[in-house]
């Protein structure tokens, strides 16, 4: 009964990661920012952002991934593995960046109707500057939640390279 939990900073794989665990392991696949963005980019309340994660938690395998803070306790109590997908910025920016843009072009459906928008991509409340404004905090963030005590059931993964990840993929499930 494995339960991972992906996290990193925008750009830097979580629901692609989180997807392939799912699939190799035929686990449910579930995507933070699917539960927390509303039709015309409404964010869920705390309280029904921690019950939604609380009810797609519930069962005993699955592959969750995000970073929200508001329900980071329910997913991490619930989780046993966690993987940090700690890569480069210059990465994980072009990423982001390369993502955001293909998105905004293709007009692609992220969640509940919701779309990249082109106009928004350099403004402060876009996730380019959501990424480059998130970066340098996750890092110094992530190693002191890990410390804490209601955090050491968790095995915990940290990937410095997508090299990394790929080859630890390549090797679950293979037990």
């Amino acid at each position: 009964m494995t339960r991972y939990v992906v996290i990193g900073t925008s750009g830097s794989g979580k629901t692609t990661l989180a997807r392939q665990i799912a699939e190799r392991l035929a686990i449910p696949h579930i995507e933070l920012d699917a539960l927390h963005w509303g039709p015309n980019w409404a964010g869920a309340t705390r309280e029904v952002m921690r019950e939604r994660v609380a009810a797609a938690t519930a069962g005993p395998t699955w592959a969750l991934d995000g970073n929200y803070s508001k329900s980071r306790d329910v997913a991490w109590s619930r989780a046993t593995h966690l993987i940090w997908l700690d890569y480069s910025f210059p990465l994980v920016f072009w990423r982001v960046f390369s993502r955001t843009l293909r998105r905004a072009i293709l007009r692609e459906e992220l969640w509940n109707g919701n779309r990249e928008n082109p106009r928004k991509m350099f403004r402060r409340d876009g996730i380019l500057w959501w990424a480059v404004s998130t970066y340098h905090r996750r890092r110094r963030e992530y190693p002191e939640l890990l410390a804490r005590p209601e955090y050491s059931h968790l095995t915990v993964f940290r990937f410095r390279t997508p090299k990394e990840a790929e080859r630890w993929l390549g090797g679950l499930g293979n037990a």
